[in-house]
């Protein structure tokens, strides 16, 4: 492949908001990708515990299994949407360590607001509401990791 060629895809790279180009002409192959975390603000409490170890939390001390139950009969009590999860990753509340919460419960929500940050890969992903409401509950403590489909928010 033509060095210019090569020039100028990575040129496309750094100008657009792309952070992969992967090109094949014959036998021939290109990957270009780029450090995002240098366009993006990342927080600064990104000491997490492993999945494998995390224990279910309020306020940032564990709790019994027997409180961690009352939380889930909680939350399957609550009415309304659920806001899921579209993938692994850490749940944030703010966009900053200390921040202000995107959400409250108890406030009103439009389609489009940002619900919480879901970092994935050293990047970070604004979760916005898929319906208008009113936040009923806050089911993922900040800082925990979630799984995919894993409600986030409930909003009746």
């Amino acid at each position: 492949m033509d060095l210019r060629k090569v020039k100028a895809l990575i040129d496309l790279v750094e100008k657009s908001g792309i952070s992969e180009l992967e090109i094949t002409e014959g036998e021939e192959r290109v990957r270009i990708s780029r450090n995002m975390m240098t366009t993006i603000a990342a927080p600064q409490h990104l000491n997490v515990a492993p999945a494998a170890v995390a224990m279910p939390m309020v306020a940032g001390a564990p709790v019994s299994a027997a409180a961690a139950a009352a939380a889930e009969e909680a939350a399957a009590e609550a009415e309304g949407h659920r806001v899921k999860s579209p993938m692994v990753g850490t749940f944030y509340r703010s966009a900053s360590p200390g921040g202000k919460p995107f959400v409250e419960v108890g406030q009103t929500v439009a389609v489009g607001d940002t619900l919480c940050i879901i970092e994935a890969m050293k990047l970070l992903n604004e979760i916005e509401s898929d319906q208008a409401g009113v936040v009923k509950a806050v089911l993922v403590e900040n800082g925990q990791p979630v799984e995919y489909g894993e409600p986030l928010v409930i909003i009746g």
